[in-house]
């Protein structure tokens, strides 16, 4: 799998740098000026970073080149062309934070990066970056956006902001969305930011750090691709490498307890993508993918969500049996057979339009 990264830089109108790293296979090249390949929007979630989708991107694109024996090669071949992904970064998170190390102190950001801001980061690379001869321009794709968690409301919210970019489908794993309001979600918001204060953030070395993680019973439960990616891209220098005199050589989480917390307390993306959902699935077909267990978001409010009497039209809904929220992180294969499921129906009711 190819990849190349691209950071859309701050101007006078925003502070931040804004990442994303593009992935295509050499033989999705042939796709390149077809209108009909996809071109994959995928935005990750709290506490990850954007390479937490590879293995899921991988998964994807072998079986693109290998079709499921449930579909005729030759028809899947022609339905489900993609051109590439691109994972673009929450500003606060992964390398991004340090790049942004500055800007996050800066009042206008400063304790108050969640859900819409995410939004606002992505909009701004698809407007400015990246800089490609021929230019890559998002307008002219046929876009699928995929978000986790944060990034599914993020994704959500995108599709209200102006300019706009002309999507042909969306989908949502386990979006932190709840049609009954916030107080079903306090519960799983208090134990979230505990959880974010107490954990170990601090290690004398990624190796230590490795160690660490893998004797932790919940993140034991990761693709160990996925903890590999985390331990390279989801840590950082730690800030006291900087001092001249005793300069502390370990690592740290790249985004940082308080940058976490504030997107846990965040109180006005999760009812803005909620209004943005129920306005845009009468005309964007919106699939919907959870886990198996319900150990995040409570069975009630995820059967609200997607309930037909609620007026919210979804195209399909997903249950990867085994797997709970952290979707991505635990089962990237299952999401990936979920995800290519959607994208044929997607394309072939496309096709017979």
């Amino acid at each position: 799998m190819l990849q190349r990264q691209f950071v859309v830089k701050p101007d006078t109108q925003c502070l931040l740098h804004v990442t994303a790293t593009q992935y295509w296979l050499p033989e999705f090249m042939a796709h390149w000026d077809d209108d009909e390949a996809l071109t994959l929007i995928m935005l990750h979630s709290t506490s990850f970073h954007k390479e937490t989708w590879e293995p899921t991107i991988q998964h994807i694109f072998k079986s693109l080149l290998v079709p499921s024996s449930r579909i005729e090669p030759r028809t899947a071949s022609k339905l489900t062309k993609v051109k590439c992904a691109w994972a673009i970064e929450c500003p606060n998170h992964g390398q991004s934070a340090v790049l942004n190390d500055a800007a996050l102190r800066n009042p206008q950001y400063f304790r108050k990066f969640g859900c819409e801001k995410y939004a606002e980061a992505v909009h701004r690379f698809m407007t400015f970056g990246p800089v490609l001869s021929p230019p890559f321009d998002f307008k002219a794709q046929r876009l699928v956006g995929i978000g986790h968690s944060l990034g599914g409301v993020a994704i959500v919210i995108l599709q209200d902001l102006q300019p706009s970019f002309p999507f042909f489908s969306v989908i949502l794993v386990e979006p932190l969305l709840s049609p009954q309001g916030l107080e079903p979600l306090r519960p799983l918001q208090m134990r979230l930011v505990q959880g974010a204060y107490e954990r170990r953030d601090v290690w004398p070395s990624r190796e230590d750090a490795v160690e660490y993680l893998e004797a932790n019973k919940y993140i034991a439960l990761w693709d160990r691709r996925v903890l590999e990616l985390y331990v390279r891209y989801g840590l950082r220098s730690h800030p006291g490498a900087q001092h001249e005199v005793a300069p502390y050589t370990g690592v740290c989480l790249a985004c940082s307890r308080e940058e976490e917390v504030t997107m846990y307390r965040d109180s006005t993306g999760s009812n803005r993508g909620l209004e943005v959902l129920n306005k845009i699935c009468r005309h964007l077909p919106i699939s919907v993918i959870f886990g198996g267990k319900n150990d995040w978001m409570p069975r009630s409010v995820q059967d609200t969500l997607v309930d037909p009497n609620s007026g919210r039209r979804f195209e399909t809904v997903h249950r990867i049996n085994g797997v709970g929220h952290l979707v991505p992180q635990h089962a990237p294969e299952k999401l990936s057979r979920s995800v290519i499921d959607i994208l044929t129906r997607h394309s072939r009711h496309a096709t017979r339009l």
